[in-house]
């Protein structure tokens, strides 16, 4: 099994724990500051490890293509409060250039 994926899987498991663990501890504890906030970022780490690995992972390793322009499109659009459905054609729009002018797969 691919290193990447190991991490994905064991991040996921801790993710799910933590959920899990939120059912079972005593309420003053999964209300505690630092609990919740520890919880929200591996929660976050997890979703950017994830994009990582679907945007740039290829068969043979590390693949730049057409999807990391298309998500810094979405991503410039989403900071200036467009909306989803104008962010995602855009970045389709510059998927599909890129990969017409470039060949890209």
């Amino acid at each position: 099994m691919d290193q990447i994926w190991l991490t994905v899987i064991v991040g996921s498991a801790a993710v799910f724990s933590w959920k899990i663990l939120g059912y079972v501890l005593p309420a003053h504890v999964s209300k505690n500051e630092t609990v919740v906030r520890i919880a929200n970022n591996l929660t976050v780490a997890l979703l950017a490890a994830l994009f990582v690995v679907q945007a740039v992972s290829g068969k043979s390793g590390v693949v730049l293509d057409s999807r990391i322009p298309a998500v810094l499109v979405a991503a410039v659009l989403y900071w200036r409060k467009a909306p989803y459905l104008v962010a995602v054609l855009a970045a389709a729009v510059v998927a599909a250039i890129l990969r017409q002018i470039f060949h890209w797969a």
